[in-house]
């Protein structure tokens, strides 16, 4: 993806110019008569991701046009890759340094293909050159955590069970000078991960605790501790609560949560961010066995409560109510999650938006500003304490499931909340980490919901 922006001469690659459809006439009256025609002649009318060439007296192209939407964003040149043919080219005129970026970012995703099963040709695309404004760093680690994302999301489980994805984040660790940790199979009852342990041990694959450790080089501990805890379903056959065939068909996308932390725990660590980050991830495959775990057994936890399983398709929260309750031992400055966890909030918000929730107002608010000024799509969800009552159990301290059909990713976010104290500022991200139809730049497929929003919250708040 990176490859195909490039420091080559600027002079020697082909001009592009990006025209809005209300900026296209002033544009027009500065140009040649020649060019006027030509482009009425051809019907262009700056629509996005349209596009024209424009002649050059030889029969090669002077410069192409292309349309573009208002405001410049992360997806405005992700279709001119592959529409463009192979060569270099370059975008026409001065940028600010955020546009700049939204530009070579989006020329970037627009390459993405997710070929590792694929025997057809490799696609080649058309090449960008860097435009002097972007930030490249900024840029390649984006791209580049989006990739990741994608990629292990869109990996099948045959080829990523809880130890492949032990070994993309120690690959991670590794590359980052990070510490780690996995903790696997029984050893998660010895080391106080129960309830990790009871929805894994169903399978034939051991369940694991991947709990990683960074901070900049050199740094002391009065740090920021910023931890990061993603839900690592590999595969989510509904246990003994067996899902049907068409609910279960994308559930290899169930450790999408883990797939979003360790993207952007890859953009702190390239950034240098002067954090003391934390990720953990419980990594499981939820399976039908003898061993499975079953409806009504009550199942302790890290935090101390016992839950009782009203569903063994409820079991990203019990994975997760373990490594929150581990998160929260050493209060961080913020502490945040992604999980694939529910239907619900697809139901409420479609499947384009992250459903965010959260324990601070003001925290809260940041991101959503910094959602706008991304581009990167979320809306708040209320932690609505009054539904919490519907989590009661009459054998356990609480049930895993609401007895109420309604209200379902509230309920499965308040669950939650018992496993964080409400001093902690905590973020909570419902993702549906899927595409379900191709658009420039986002293919159908895995895909990275908040994570360059929830960066930029970062950034502002622990940056240097």
């Amino acid at each position: 993806m990176l490859s195909y922006l490039t420091e080559a001469s600027a002079d020697e690659a082909t001009p592009i110019t990006l025209l809005t459809k209300s900026g296209l006439e002033s544009w027009l009256e500065d140009q040649p008569e020649l060019v006027r025609t030509w482009l009425r002649a051809n019907n262009f009318t700056a629509e996005p991701d349209s596009m024209a060439r424009i002649p050059d007296p030889d029969g090669g192209v002077a410069r192409v046009v292309y349309g573009v939407a208002e405001p410049l964003g992360p997806w405005s040149l992700s279709a001119a890759p592959a529409k463009l043919k192979q060569g270099n080219y370059r975008l026409d005129g001065d940028f600010e340094p955020a546009h700049a970026d939204h530009l070579s970012a989006s020329w970037a995703l627009g390459t993405y293909r997710f070929n590792r099963y694929k025997r057809a040709r490799k696609q080649r695309f058309a090449s960008l050159v860097w435009p002097s404004a972007a930030n490249r760093d900024a840029v390649s680690r984006t791209v580049e955590a989006i990739a990741m994302v994608r990629d292990l999301i869109n990996t099948p489980a045959s080829d990523l069970g809880p130890r492949e994805l032990a070994e993309e984040a120690q690959k991670l660790a590794e590359r980052h000078s990070a510490d780690i940790r996995h903790i696997i199979g029984e050893a998660l009852e010895d080391d106080g991960y129960p309830a990790v342990y009871a929805v894994g041990k169903g399978s034939a694959r051991p369940p694991r605790l991947i709990d990683l450790s960074w901070q900049p080089a050199g740094s002391g501990n009065d740090l920021p501790r910023v931890t990061i805890v993603g839900k690592g379903v590999v595969f989510d056959s509904g246990g003994l609560d067996i899902k049907p065939a068409a609910s279960m068909k994308l559930m290899k996308k169930d450790m999408g949560g883990a797939a979003h932390t360790l993207g952007l725990c890859h953009m702190i660590m390239a950034a240098q961010l002067p954090v003391r980050l934390r990720m953990l991830i419980p990594a499981v495959e939820n399976s039908v066995s003898g061993n499975a775990f079953r409806p009504l057994d009550v199942l302790k936890t890290r935090k101390g409560l016992t839950v009782e399983v009203g569903n063994t398709d409820a079991e990203g929260r019990l994975i997760l109510c373990d490594a929150l309750a581990e998160a929260d031992r050493e209060p961080p400055a913020l502490l945040i999650d992604f999980a694939t966890l529910t239907g619900a909030a697809r139901v409420a918000l479609g499947t384009e938006l992250a459903a965010m929730f959260s324990n601070d107002d003001a925290l809260a608010e940041e991101l959503l500003a910094c959602s706008a000024e991304t581009d990167d799509p979320m809306w708040r969800m209320p932690l609505y304490q009054r539904y919490a009552k519907s989590l009661n159990s009459k054998v356990a301290d609480i049930c895993n499931i609401s007895d109420s059909s309604f209200g379902g990713a509230i309920t499965a976010a308040l669950f939650l909340d018992r496993f964080v104290s409400s001093t902690t500022p905590w973020v909570h991200f419902d993702v549906y980490g899927w595409n379900p139809a191709e658009r420039p730049g986002r293919p159908s497929g895995g895909e990275a919901f908040a994570i360059r929003a929830v960066f930029r919250l970062l950034e502002r708040r622990f940056g240097k």
